[in-house]
């Protein structure tokens, strides 16, 4: 175990022999330093980076990059697609106006636990507007 360093001018680095430290048990009970050591020669300790580098696994990630003064890879496309305001597609082309009513109908069954937990004192308004509107459903 390191030493504990000590305060200004008596500090010393302690960290010099953390990989001594794991070569063997302080206080290793009958026959557990042998098999420690045996399975320290088996695996083998990392010797820096393998040689793959991440641009010939995947390409250089740099050369996809649009720059903000070229011309658009997508002419035809208004940068507002997919926003409430707008030219182009609203909101409806995210598909998530119809998912908040399927996962509404979806705790319809567990209504009377949630209405129990919503009349509690103390219960979040999020939780009593969740149950008003599962129940406006019904």
């Amino acid at each position: 175990m390191a030493e504990v360093s000590g305060p200004g001018q008596f500090s010393k680095r302690t960290d010099k022999a953390v990989g001594e430290a794991n070569r063997s048990l302080p206080d290793a009970g009958y026959g557990e330093q042998a098999a420690y050591q045996e399975q320290q020669k088996g695996a083998a300790m990392a010797k820096g980076s393998p040689g793959v580098d991440f641009a010939s696994m995947f390409g250089d990630p740099g050369a996809r990059v649009t720059g903000l003064n070229e011309p658009s890879t997508q002419p035809d496309q208004p940068v507002t697609d997919g926003a409430a305001l707008g030219a182009g597609a609203g909101m409806e082309a995210l598909g998530l106006a119809d998912q908040k009513n399927v996962d509404l109908q979806s705790i319809i069954p567990y209504l009377p636990v949630m209405e129990f937990m919503a009349n509690q004192p103390g219960a979040s308004w999020a939780m009593r507007n969740l149950v008003r509107k599962a129940k406006a459903m019904q």
